[in-house]
């Protein structure tokens, strides 16, 4: 297992953190993903969400293995405002610029822990009346999941750890990892 150490991140610094998913299993996993989103929507157009910024990645690397056409949008919310914890709220920043109504809508997020942010995505978007709504998401945890419905596609279930890289972050940073980063379990914040 590889291991880092934060610099320079005020109170983080000096923090460790493991590897906890390679960047080959990362993609390994993404074009499996994509095989099967492929199949199941085979002859449709789906509308594939991005929730900004940490789906960015994801999104990308997961839109260019599709074997069908598809359109990309983004939505932008939070509900983390600064550190590790969710504050329990969400805020939406940025909405989409597509029209969804009778149309297949696929929302790709980073990480689904509470699933606060899904409810509130899946509500947002259904008041325009699409086709459908279903969920990718590279990560799962399912210790943490309070969802009255489930994600239709994981990469993988994970751990109730606080997570960076490959597009997850602490206060921005973090993001740019080709593979996702557990801090140690005695993480001090």
């Amino acid at each position: 297992m590889r291991t880092r150490t934060v610099k320079n991140m005020g109170n983080y610094t000096g923090q460790k953190l493991e590897e906890l998913i390679t960047e080959v299993q990362i993609q390994t996993r993404i074009q499996e993903l994509a095989d099967q989103i492929s199949k199941d929507y085979a002859g449709r157009v789906p509308i594939l969400i991005g929730v900004l910024n940490g789906s960015v990645f994801f999104l990308a690397d997961l839109a260019k293995r599709l074997e069908i056409e598809c359109e990309l949008d983004f939505i932008k919310v939070s509900s983390y405002h600064s550190g590790t914890q969710s504050s329990g709220t969400v805020r939406l920043l940025k909405d989409i610029s597509c029209i969804v109504t009778d149309r297949d809508v696929i929302i790709v997020e980073d990480i689904i822990d509470s699933g606060l942010t899904a409810r509130f995505l899946k509500h947002r978007l259904l008041e325009n009346s699409p086709n459908s709504v279903s969920f990718v998401s590279l990560l799962l945890k399912p210790d943490c999941l309070k969802l009255e419905f489930e994600a239709d596609y994981v990469g993988f279930e994970v751990e109730d750890r606080f997570l960076v890289g490959y597009g997850l972050d602490l206060d921005q940073k973090f993001r740019n990892l080709p593979s996702i980063w557990a801090f140690s379990k005695d993480m001090k914040l």
